[in-house]
């Protein structure tokens, strides 16, 4: 059976830490695997997460192009840290809207259970529609010609 992985966490293993101020010390910054270091890397964790909203599809129309605005200003800046991090919003936008279509309260293990899966299709249907509100954000940001070339050359230098 799969746990979660939030279980097992190790912070001392974690790339990201949140003493770190990452504008001021972009190189200690890796763009990792889809969402990781998005709740962690100041100051964008709080300029960006002040707008992510996904309860409904309108609000999440609103937040979705507020974090694409600051991804293209991030970019425009030479700022890839803030780009990579509005682009992991906004990934995060859809997964966990998804998370809330898919699981009644957004709780896909039952800790009282082992941590057995709690049965899919029993979520919100509103939250379908927030996710793909947030899904074609999150998809142009990483087709983006400008951030695709600055992540390629990021991982190439820093991972």
């Amino acid at each position: 059976m799969r746990q979660p992985s939030y279980l097992h966490f190790n912070a001392d293993d974690y790339p990201w830490k949140p003493d770190i101020d990452y504008r001021k010390h972009p190189g200690q910054y890796r763009v990792g695997k889809g969402e990781q270091g998005v709740l962690i890397c100041e100051p964008y964790k709080s300029e960006i997460g002040a707008y992510w909203r996904f309860r409904t599809a309108a609000i999440a129309s609103e937040s979705s192009a507020a974090i694409f605005s600051m991804f293209i200003d991030y970019l425009a800046k030479g700022d890839f840290v803030g780009a990579d991090m509005a682009r992991k919003y906004l990934q995060m936008g859809y997964t966990r809207a998804r998370r809330y279509a898919n699981y009644r309260g957004g709780k896909k293990y039952d800790r009282t259970n082992d941590y057995a899966q709690f049965e899919r299709g029993t979520g919100d249907p509103e939250k379908a529609e927030a996710a793909r509100v947030f899904y074609k954000s999150w998809k142009a940001a990483e087709v983006n010609i400008l951030y695709a070339s600055m992540k390629k050359k990021w991982k190439h230098e820093r991972g």
